[in-house]
């Protein structure tokens, strides 16, 4: 692994547990293993770490469910809901291995870092609309008329989430944001279900 994914990964994980201010470039170098010097050759400092720490969750995420088992649905509802299904079974183990770096960091630096701010929105909305591609072929389908916007509901759905996970960390337990995450796939059944 090169250096600078070294240290790209050593953010996700620390910021993750600690949040942007209280994680120091010198954790970041030891958890990555690498010197401070081979930091300020990759990144000018700290919030330009916590930019392309953004896009590389960002990516990372976007592998992750590009090759997820829902994909294979040909139902975009079916879709829909395994989707939340598989974020729901996500929250488990320890809060920095299923939370998000996005929710977190906008959370703590939206008035103090707009840069940071701008670049979380930019990639939970990049994420937002893969969702919104199949809830849009999924209203087509099941609910032509109904009152919702796709990309509106695929924001809810991204809000609902980082709620989730906030709630889990308050009450340091998952199984409170995964049971969030079940509230979230009978709501989304219900806005998908004709009525009769």
């Amino acid at each position: 692994m090169d250096t600078k994914t070294k240290l790209l990964d050593a953010a996700l994980r620390l910021i993750r547990t600690k949040g942007y201010t209280a994680t120091t470039v010198d954790e970041i170098c030891r958890d990555a293993g690498v010197s401070k010097g081979s930091f300020f050759h990759h990144f000018p400092d700290k919030e330009a770490l916590a930019l392309a720490a953004a896009k590389h969750f960002s990516a990372r995420a976007d592998e992750l469910f590009a090759s997820a088992p829902y994909r294979a649905e040909s139902d975009p509802r079916a879709r829909v809901l395994r989707y939340v299904d598989q974020r729901r079974a996500m929250m488990r183990g320890d809060f920095p291995d299923f939370t998000c770096l996005l929710g977190t960091m906008v959370q703590e630096t939206y008035v103090t870092h707009p840069a940071i701010r701008a670049a979380c929105d930019a990639e939970i909305r990049h994420h937002a609309d893969d969702v919104a591609r199949d809830l849009a072929e999924a209203k087509a389908r099941y609910v032509p008329d109904a009152p919702w916007d796709p990309q509106s509901m695929a924001l809810y759905t991204q809000a609902a989430i980082q709620g989730a996970f906030i709630l889990a960390k308050a009450h340091d337990d998952p199984s409170v944001g995964a049971e969030c995450l079940t509230h979230l796939r009978r709501y989304l059944e219900t806005q998908l279900t004709p009525s009769a």
